[in-house]
């Protein structure tokens, strides 16, 4: 026996000590993990359920056990970069914790995610949001500025038209079906004035209904219209009218106007007391007296304060506005006969802009109610807010569809679907295609970097020769009460405790394409580096968070460039967005129903929202397995 096998015997002994050492431990630590799970009296498996997606063992991170037993895989006790089993992310918090007292009040994590928020914010009294959110009167609120809310302007409603800007009744009835039949909601004028303030949400596809000079068809057409419609609408009457001094083809009365009045659904605008054609030409005096005076006298015979003030024929200059202001009236509304501007598009609160209402037709598809307000900070989120859908929102460059609200979650399938068949196997509302896939194989489910889903609560590592290309794209981060994008970095970011360490109860993660707005900034040429196509023209997939906290899902109804599409998502109010997948894999899907005009790629991961009654607990997000050959075939028997 020469020098080198002598030496070879203890380090064989050492190896079989160190397998038995091993061994020991791992019997130790399932022993350990399975007592656990039988013996603890916190644990109550009535509070949670796990599918058959689900790891086999739902293994508690429980201290002193070690890495082992924190990163089982489904197949076993596989070596990195295995799948590593996530499950114990979903299990809620306390119940895992063994007979540990709180006696100290638990301090509220950062980020507005409760439905006892959601509950708060809708009782508080609307004057005290004003307060706390108002921009500085007259000017708009900066969030306002993205909704397209038309305002539309009537005069006269009667039988037969006797002037090209009359309407007949069956015209107008006819109007009114066709706001109902394509979703617009009318709002009041308060309902406006608050939202331009503050940029409280207004219900989709806003409109507000004006009718001028105070005719006798306001009363005996549309006033009924209205009642049976439900919606609500301004009256703007002039004084000298209602007093039968200035009478014209018709009239209604004051006993008309104060029936109308005391209708919630009706608001009177004072439009002067004998309407002159040009306020400007006024001097101070005569100006002060029709201003003023025909507030005054309104509130006197109607009993009720008269906020607003419609300029005759949309004249106005600075100082007949500072008159108005001077009046006591909250806002006004003009027109224009050159030109027609949305609500959110005026200098101010005292020139509101109108349409006529000849371009019922042209605002049906523009109108937007906008994506909302800023809640309280840059970091906060809402997450049991409304999902609302936006079909088609027109912008200057390409349509966008979006879906806004809900709590994010995201499903990494076992092969590629349909959007809408994945979704079909959740509890989710809406969903995006969501991270780039591997095109190697047809039904490959292989991801372009690491990748967490709370559907199969299953972390997969990227490949280890491809993730150092995605550096410094987005990683996007999902908990259940934030939604964070950061750079990542192949180094840290390719394993769960890498992930886990930039956000400790992650239950979501995968890497997009690039940021398209970030930090409330949309993105320039040189933040999309070496990404491939980021300035040709393609149906492009999205996803973020907007000034709301609220997440959105989209895509574009046809092609633009990165950089473009950036702009338009701050525009219309996102805080930070990052692009997905897109070309040909763009979809975008609510309640079972494709949203884009083709048939996309298949993909195996979207993003989706879930509403507010499937959204509660740690991870809320119910993914059913497809059934076997078996199971069709006896269910067709």
């Amino acid at each position: 026996m020469d020098k080198s096998s002598e030496n070879s015997s203890p380090t064989t002994k050492s190896k079989l000590l160190l397998l038995l050492k091993i061994g020991v431990f791992c019997f130790a630590t399932g022993a350990t993990t399975s007592a656990a799970l039988t013996l603890s009296p916190r644990l109550d498996f009535n509070h949670f359920s796990l599918n058959r997606n689900t790891a086999i063992s739902a293994t508690p991170k429980l201290e002193g056990l070690g890495p082992i037993a924190s990163t089982a895989s489904t197949e076993g006790l596989g070596a990195f970069p295995g799948k590593i089993s996530a499950s114990y992310l979903c299990t809620p918090r306390d119940h895992l914790a063994q007979e540990v007292s709180y006696e100290e009040p638990v301090a509220i994590a950062e980020g507005i995610f409760s439905p006892a928020f959601h509950t708060l914010r809708s009782s508080l009294d609307p004057s005290l949001i004003r307060k706390l959110k108002a921009a500085p009167w007259p000017e708009i609120h900066e969030s306002a500025r993205s909704a397209r809310v038309p305002v539309l302007m009537y005069h006269d409603i009667l039988e037969e038209k006797e002037v090209f800007f009359d309407v007949t009744v069956e015209e107008f009835e006819a109007h009114l079906v066709r706001i109902e039949e394509e979703g617009l909601t009318p709002i009041s004028f308060d309902q406006l004035l608050e939202h331009l303030r503050t940029g409280a949400p207004l219900p989709p596809k806003p409109v507000l209904l004006t009718f001028d000079d105070g005719y006798v068809g306001h009363y005996t057409h549309v006033y009924p219209l209205l009642k049976q419609y439900q919606y609500p609408a301004v009256f703007s009457v002039f004084t000298g009218k209602l007093d039968g001094d200035i009478v014209g083809r018709s009239t209604v009365t004051w006993e008309q106007t104060k029936e109308m009045a005391a209708d919630p659904l009706i608001t009177i605008a004072s439009h002067t007391i004998t309407h002159p054609r040009d306020l400007r030409e006024l001097n101070d005096e005569d100006l002060r007296r029709e201003v003023v005076e025909s507030k005054t006298r309104l509130e006197a015979e109607l009993g009720i304060p008269i906020q607003y003030f419609t300029y005759p024929e949309g004249n106005y200059d600075e100082r007949v506005a500072a008159a108005v202001a001077e009046a006591g009236y909250d806002a006004a509304l003009t027109m224009s006969n050159y030109e027609e501007w949305f609500a959110g598009e005026s200098d101010d609160l005292l020139s509101i802009g109108r349409f006529g209402q000849s371009q019922l037709e042209n605002v049906i598809p523009e109108a937007w109610e906008g994506l909302a307000v800023p809640i309280v900070g840059q970091d906060t989120f809402d997450f049991y807010s409304p999902i609302r859908v936006i079909e088609r929102l027109e912008t200057e460059e390409v349509p966008l569809a979006l879906i806004a609200g809900g709590r994010p979650a995201t499903v990494h399938a076992d092969s590629r679907y349909q959007l809408t068949e994945i979704l079909a196997r959740t509890n989710a509302k809406g969903a995006v295609d969501g991270a780039f896939f591997s095109l190697e194989y047809l039904d490959s489910n292989v991801m372009i970097g690491p990748v967490l889903s709370q559907a199969t609560q299953t972390f997969v590592p990227g490949n280890a020769s491809e993730n150092p290309l995605l550096n410094g794209r987005p990683l996007a981060l999902i908990s259940p009460n934030e939604v964070r994008f950061i750079p990542f970095d192949s180094n840290k970011h390719n394993a769960l405790e890498g992930v886990q360490a930039e956000m400790e109860d992650v239950t979501d993660a995968f890497v997009g394409a690039a940021w398209l707005v970030r930090d409330g900034n949309p993105q320039d040429e040189a933040s999309f580096g070496t990404l491939f196509d980021f300035d040709a023209y393609r149906h492009r997939a999205f996803w973020g968070i907007n000034k709301a906290g609220q997440p959105v899902l989209g895509v574009t109804k046809g092609r633009v460039d990165s950089v473009t599409l950036g702009e338009l998502l701050h525009e219309v109010g996102f805080r930070d967005a990052i692009m997905v997948d897109s070309g040909a894999s763009t979809s975008l899907a609510y309640e079972g129903e494709s949203l884009v005009d083709y048939i996309p790629r298949p993909v195996p991961h979207m993003i989706a929202v879930l509403a507010e009654e499937e959204a509660q607990g740690t991870c809320p997000l119910v993914f059913e397995d497809l059934p076997s050959y078996e199971e069709d075939w006896a269910e067709s028997f």
